[in-house]
């Protein structure tokens, strides 16, 4: 009967000490009175004659955070959210993908940086996020660690350099979530890893580089992917000769859709970029230049190389030779591959030869560009062609594929034309851009009129740094370099 009354007076004491007004599950036994809750540990009674015990334990709350949407660089304060890989209710763990935003730059995939479960989505698709702005609210569990209170809700955004950078004995060391989890499990300190990329930033192949020198394995080339040529089906009808043969522009199907009144729609994504991007081009005064180039001997060179191209896996076209002879063309005349500054008082000459290559993709007009040429074959553009064509089509290319560029060439013979009126991408200082290959007569060194595959140029300089008479002189090397390509043997490095 004593016992019996001592355990009544420390509950109503531990009543009073222990109350919250809501309780998750928990295997607890639970006095509810009034809108009181007090909770007492199934083990907390332990009865003997010496000794009388009496714990109790406190309940174990999910945090809510609120994962903010941080700075992806290059200026960019908004994105577009394109795709969700998470909905509400799903269960995340660290560096698992949430979302695909776009910029007016590139698309970006957005991971988690905790585990736990996500409560709510702050966008849908299409709708414009805002860097510093709440994206997810994710709920953690205390248990496991709580969140620090820079993750809380009071928090300031996280800055691109916060989220990057680790400070290791004084110095930063720059390398993405992946490749740190990368080093994680390897157990490899980033501050032992060189980083080979821009700004010493430690890439994926700088961690396994790493791992095959401590073990002495050597690492397999990254695939590639295998382009396999179409086959002709034998019952095919044999196709017209290529002279005789006509092209009929096949026009495009889309569904006719009348909606009966006008619909405004916001500029976004690429196309944004491209306003932006064009409004800073026309403060530039423009001056053009064109020429007409006979590839006959670079098709003839071409076809010869196209099977050993495919042999490796690579589509080769002209533009790999129109790059190369480019970027041999900005050694003589770097004035070429420089920069102006806004105010009009220095001129930067680039070291890099970073070549853009117009694309044309159903997000809009892109521009990648293939880093360093200076110091790649042919080939070696082909194939980095190849793969920015890839991710360019399925709307994955980088921020990194899409920045940097120092000259630009553009294509649009693809689609038809001759001649264009180019029009330069800020900061660069040139451009160029190519019309469709004819068949047109023309005569040779004797006076005969033969068949000659001509292609037409159409250059757009600044005229603020670039005088029209090194504007020709370059494009007269370029064409050299192109009717003669064998001539670009002695000049490869």
């Amino acid at each position: 009967m004593a016992a019996v009354t001592a355990l009544r007076s420390s509950c109503r004491a531990a009543g009073r000490l222990v109350c919250i007004h809501r309780v998750r599950s928990c295997s607890s036994i639970r006095f509810i009175k009034s809108k009181y809750v007090c909770v007492f540990d199934k083990s907390a009674f332990k009865f003997s004659h010496q000794q009388r015990l009496f714990r109790t334990s406190a309940v174990s709350c999910g945090q809510i955070v609120q994962f903010k949407l941080s700075d992806i660089g290059e200026g960019i304060t908004e994105v577009t959210v394109k795709e969700w890989y998470v909905k509400e209710g799903d269960s995340v763990s660290q560096f698992d993908s949430i979302c695909e935003v776009q910029s007016d730059k590139a698309s970006v995939t957005i991971t988690s940086r905790y585990d736990g479960i996500i409560r709510k989505l702050h966008y849908s698709i299409d709708d414009t996020a805002f860097v510093g702005k709440p994206l997810v609210d994710i709920e953690i569990d205390a248990s496991k660690g709580v969140a620090s209170e820079e993750d809380v809700v009071e928090t300031p955004p996280m800055s691109h350099e916060e989220h990057t950078h680790q400070e290791i004995k004084g110095h930063k060391t720059l390398a993405t979530p992946a490749v740190r989890r990368l080093a994680m499990e390897n157990n490899i300190k980033l501050s032992e890893v060189v980083g080979t990329g821009k700004d010493n930033r430690i890439l994926k192949e700088d961690i396994l580089n790493y791992l095959a020198k401590q073990t002495g394995a050597i690492l397999p080339p990254s695939p590639k992917a295998e382009i396999v040529p179409p086959q002709q089906s034998a019952e095919a009808v044999p196709a017209a000769p290529k002279d005789k043969a006509r092209k009929i522009p096949v026009p495009v199907s889309r569904p006719i859709a009348f909606a009966g009144k006008d619909k405004t729609e916001p500029v976004t994504g690429f196309q944004k970029a491209m306003v932006k991007t064009m409004s800073a081009a026309l403060k530039i005064p423009h001056f053009g230049y064109s020429d007409e180039i006979d590839l006959t001997q670079l098709v003839q060179l071409r076809e010869e190389l196209k099977p050993v191209a495919e042999m490796r896996g690579v589509k080769l076209s002209f533009m790999p030779f129109f790059i190369k002879a480019a970027s041999l063309g900005l050694l003589q005349y770097p004035i070429l591959n420089a920069s102006l500054d806004e105010n009009c008082q220095n001129v930067t000459y680039k070291a890099s030869h970073n070549i853009g290559v117009a694309m044309d993709t159903e997000q809009g007009l892109i521009v990648p560009n293939v880093k360093n040429v200076q110091v790649c074959s042919v080939f070696d553009i082909a194939v980095e062609l190849n793969r920015l064509q890839s991710l360019g089509s399925a709307g994955q290319l980088g921020t990194s594929d899409l920045t940097g560029g120092t000259f630009t060439l553009s294509n649009i013979g693809t689609i038809g034309g001759t001649y264009a009126k180019p029009v330069i991408l800020p900061p660069e200082v040139a451009i160029g851009a190519f019309g469709k290959i004819q068949v047109l007569p023309r005569f040779n060194s004797k006076g005969e009129v033969v068949k000659a595959q001509i292609m037409n140029v159409s250059w757009s300089a600044d005229h603020r740094i670039i005088d029209g008479a090194t504007m020709a002189r370059f494009s007269n090397l370029w064409k050299s370099y192109l009717e003669n390509p064998t001539s670009m043997l002695l000049d490869l490095k």
